[in-house]
């Protein structure tokens, strides 16, 4: 079951370097992927596949394959979503506010392709005190 954010997002941004036809998008997500990462849905606690999922290697965004997050950063949060206390750097995603369901909150992207991962919250472990809620449904795993 997913739960959509107020409207869709336009991510077909000329500040992204990936760019896809909505049809594009559709052929090559499953459509929980797709309303997900193209419509900022997101995922029931508890169901992703990644959320106890704890091998070693990356996650990657299954829009456009950059990689975002490394297991090593990977932490049990008690929420239900993958949860990481940072990128594999500052740069692989984009903070956005997001003002959606009543509250305030900082939506994170791909920022090379624009697709929404989840949320950052200031409640994560040392040394950054971030924790990145990230849906299953938006990123892939390569083992290491």
């Amino acid at each position: 079951m997913l739960v959509m954010k107020n409207g869709p997002h336009d991510h077909d941004d000329p500040r992204y370097a990936v760019h896809k036809s909505d049809a594009e998008w559709r052929a090559q997500l499953s459509p929980t992927q797709y309303q997900v990462a193209r419509h900022a849905a997101t995922e029931r606690a508890f169901s992703g596949s990644f959320w106890n999922h704890w091998d070693d290697g990356r996650y990657r965004c299954v829009g456009c394959g950059e990689v975002l997050f490394d297991a090593k950063t990977k932490f049990d949060a008690g929420c239900g979503w993958p949860s990481y206390y940072e990128p594999v750097n500052a740069e692989v995603v984009e903070r956005v506010r997001d003002e959606s369901h009543g509250m305030v909150r900082i939506e994170v992207r791909c920022n090379q392709c624009g697709s929404h991962l989840g949320h950052v919250f200031p409640d994560g472990p040392e040394p950054t005190g971030e924790r990145f809620c990230i849906n299953s449904a938006a990123i892939e795993f390569q083992k290491r």
